[in-house]
């Protein structure tokens, strides 16, 4: 009997996660890997015109509207291309027989919650973009594709910007930062979810009614830090590599979330609860500082900042 690779077709192939995608599913089966120009989320016609033309086992979507500050003024494309393209994906899926498999964010609820947030708590978004990505997981849901809703936080790759990158840009060029202390959520390598990413797809094709594990799952590493500790420990690992920093750990100094003027407001708690996700696709999830020093470490041998 002749096993068949699923055909995979990636959206957002040049995003922090997309990258670190192109390296893990091409072990799972034939990828087609597409970026902006390729697959625009703002044509809806173009994105229909890729999935019917590709026939994919798999659409797998880390296209996103990702400025949290901007989307408060542009509305219209944050829902445009976190919303509507999302809903279109998913119809798209449905009609084919495809799996979606798309990311959202901690940014769905508002951080009130004094403990990891669960996948059956209520989102309550505090901003736009919070807003737009539950839209997203909302439309998914309502068509009633094959699904793997993915929410991660304070994601991060060694390409892209993220906050270590713009944390060590900052330590290189000033002597001295100031970092919000009073926000909590695990570090979280795109490495770590594109391999997570594809073991689920790989545990899918291998049974027998896969339908059975579509859903809403929480992906980030173990363990928690604040916005603060997590500079510090970077700060000092970088120090520790030989990286040119002005600001080691000793000159970072903490702030309240409060005291910055952001445009849009973020969760004080990003915690997720990672259970569901290990307990039905049996994964290891490491703590955060594993990660983190791996991160470094390839900073320092690529000098990519």
């Amino acid at each position: 009997m002749t096993v068949v690779s699923p055909k995979i077709l990636l959206l957002g192939k040049d995003s922090q996660l997309g990258w670190e995608l192109r390296r893990s599913l091409s072990a799972i089966g034939p990828l087609i890997a597409c970026d902006r120009q390729s697959a625009n989320l703002e044509n809806e016609d173009e994105l229909r015109a890729q999935v019917r033309h590709h026939q994919p086992s798999f659409i797998v979507n880390t296209a996103a509207y990702t400025a949290v500050d901007k989307a408060e003024t542009e509305q219209a494309k944050a829902y445009q291309i976190n919303e509507t393209a999302v809903r279109i994906l998913a119809e798209e899926a449905s009609r084919i027989g495809a799996w979606l498999v798309h990311y959202s964010t901690d940014y769905v609820f508002d951080g009130e919650k004094p403990s990891p947030y669960t996948e059956d708590d209520e989102p309550r978004p505090l901003n736009v973009y919070g807003l737009s990505k539950a839209a997203g997981e909302r439309a998914i849901r309502d068509v009633g594709c094959k699904h793997l809703i993915i929410r991660s936080g304070w994601l991060y790759s060694a390409h892209g910007s993220n906050f270590p990158r713009a944390i060590l840009r900052r330590a290189i060029e000033r002597d001295q930062l100031e970092v919000v202390s009073d926000s909590f959520g695990a570090p979280t390598s795109a490495h770590l979810v594109a391999d997570v990413t594809a073991a689920m797809l790989g545990r899918l094709n291998d049974l027998a009614q896969p339908e059975e594990l579509s859903g809403t799952y929480h992906l980030t590493s173990s363990g928690e830090t604040s916005w603060y500790d997590y500079a510090q420990f970077l700060l000092s690992l970088a120090q520790n590599r030989g990286l040119p920093i002005k600001a080691n750990a000793k000159r970072v100094f903490p702030v309240t979330g409060a005291s910055y003027a952001a445009v849009a407001v973020r969760p004080k708690n990003s915690r997720l609860d990672t259970s569901l996700l290990q307990r039905r696709f049996h994964v290891h999830l490491p703590d955060w500082k594993i990660h983190a020093r791996r991160f470094i470490d390839e900073v320092a041998r690529s000098r990519l900042l």
